[in-house]
């Protein structure tokens, strides 16, 4: 088995994508890498600042990774129970994190040892982050209470018990210091001011609020709980604007692009959606492995990190063109480099027309592993053209029906409702579907037909067995009567 070479698999399209620039944008990322964790990926936070390195949050470790490093660069283990939600400060220079036990720790980058540790909760400390002046830290426990601390002199300023339930995600303002918000399993969202000792605006969300996320400019707010997303005008003191629910499972993360004019969503149902800010559509989805814990996207979007519970880390990043102008221009190549081996047929794509066998092993080989629909989805008008063309001229056959009507029904099921988008791919879309209409009308008609054979074979079945009872009776009574004699 060390000679393996596994088969290369070609993927096959999605109709119509291309066509919207955010298709364009949000495809335009390279293969994922994909890091092993110690555990579920809780949390995964970008410093705002160069070279853009990114934390994460597994199990009892914060691990620090640069943008392209495949290890981590650094790693804070001083955690005698799990850690959670650690967050760069806005300068990148210092990092803090909450922990099963109730303690929230402040790291510096440059070292390794906490520099300040925070004591009051009770219980798990799920969500902290800085204040928009970098000197205070908000934190929400599980002990139902939220707390704002003093960073210079690790000392708890005030403590806000309006909460009924675990406080699970929170976020503070980026403009003014004294406005944090807190999300809970009581279905509650509230926003704080230090200034007040009280909470000033508070919405209900209707479920256990999972995630809760503040636009840069203070004036909209995202929450995030069971199926539902919600959004919210705090200028109109917490007026519902809109309630989304595009999610099949409990939605876990938010995150903003760096624009701020799409919105992201992670859930547990493994597929991560990304929202306009505008009208509040979906505009594009990505599919994962696992459901999805944690989100983050870099500076200008240009790498997007997802955490997942099976403790892998998914890395995208955005494929570069701008490289290939900075660099020196080079001689042309020679005339002989152009024609080199354009004789050679053995890559050419009608050898697979030729051995359809191998192909229709391959879709029969996904299907089995139960990634035939991620293989079909995700694919341009072209990729989509050549399924057709191989399903529609070789559905009819009886060795290959069973197999290629199953992956016709997954391609109806997944482009019907982008249909109208191509004329060519249309005409051909409407044909596979009225094949595959066909083929399993006349699979019904010989099944039936099989039924009616087998009726009547019992039927001559039945009718024969008595006649030879009365035979073998009447030979056997004449030998007797011979024998008397």
């Amino acid at each position: 088995m060390a000679g393996y070479k596994p088969v290369a698999i070609q993927a096959y399209p999605v109709l119509g994508e291309k066509i919207t620039q955010d298709t364009l944008y949000w495809n335009n990322y390279k293969t994922p890498v994909q890091i092993k964790e110690f555990g579920a990926v809780s949390k995964v936070d970008f410093s705002l600042q160069p070279p853009y390195n990114y934390a994460v949050t597994a199990s009892s470790r914060i691990h620090i990774y640069g943008r392209y490093s495949q290890e981590p660069i650094k790693t804070f283990s001083r955690f005698k129970d799990t850690a959670y939600c650690a967050t760069f400060r806005q300068d990148g220079k210092l990092l803090v994190a909450g922990s099963e036990d109730g303690g929230i720790q402040l790291f510096d980058i440059s070292g390794r040892a906490p520099l300040r540790q925070f004591e009051g909760h009770t219980k798990a400390v799920h969500t902290v982050d800085f204040t928009a002046d970098k000197y205070h830290v908000v934190s929400g426990a599980d002990d139902y209470t939220v707390k704002l601390w003093d960073i210079p002199n690790s000392k708890e300023i005030l403590t806000f018990k309006e909460h009924s339930d675990y406080v699970r995600c929170g976020c503070a303002s980026k403009l003014n210091p004294d406005l944090f918000v807190t999300g809970s399993y009581d279905h509650t969202v509230k926003m704080f001011d230090a200034r007040t000792n009280q909470s000033v605006i508070s919405v209900e969300h209707g479920q256990p609020v999972e995630s809760v996320l503040l636009f840069p400019s203070g004036g909209l707010l995202v929450s995030a709980g069971g199926r539902y997303i919600k959004v919210w005008d705090m200028l109109k003191g917490g007026q519902l604007l809109v309630s989304l629910k595009n999610h099949h499972k409990t939605v876990t993360c938010l995150c903003l692009s760096s624009s701020g004019q799409r919105l992201l969503s992670g859930s547990l149902d493994r597929k991560v959606k990304v929202y306009s800010t505008s009208s509040y559509k979906v505009v594009h989805s990505f599919d994962y492995a696992a459901s999805i814990l944690s989100l983050a996207l870099a500076h200008e979007d240009e790498t997007i990190v997802v955490g997942m519970t099976n403790g892998i880390l998914s890395v995208k990043h955005r494929k570069s063109e701008a490289k290939k102008d900075s660099l020196p221009r080079r001689r042309r190549p020679a005339y002989r480099t152009f024609i080199k081996g354009k004789n050679y047929m053995k890559q050419q794509p009608s050898c697979a027309i030729k051995t359809p066998e191998i192909t229709v092993s391959i879709i029969k080989e996904l299907n089995r592993r139960g990634v035939l629909a991620n293989a079909l989805a995700g694919r341009d008008e072209k990729e989509i053209s050549r399924v057709l063309n191989f399903l529609i001229r070789n559905l009819s056959q009886p060795r290959f029906a069973p197999v290629l009507i199953n992956a016709a029904e997954i391609i109806i099921d997944i482009y019907l409702p982008v249909i109208g988008q191509s004329p060519v791919v249309d005409k051909k879309f409407l044909l596979l579907q009225g094949l595959v209409e066909k083929e399993i009308d006349y699979q019904r008609e010989l099944l039936e037909t099989l039924g009616m054979m087998d009726m009547l074979f019992a039927t001559m079945t039945s009718k024969e067995s008595p006649s030879l009872l009365q035979h073998n009776a009447s030979d056997g009574f004449l030998e007797n009567k011979k024998i008397e004699s």
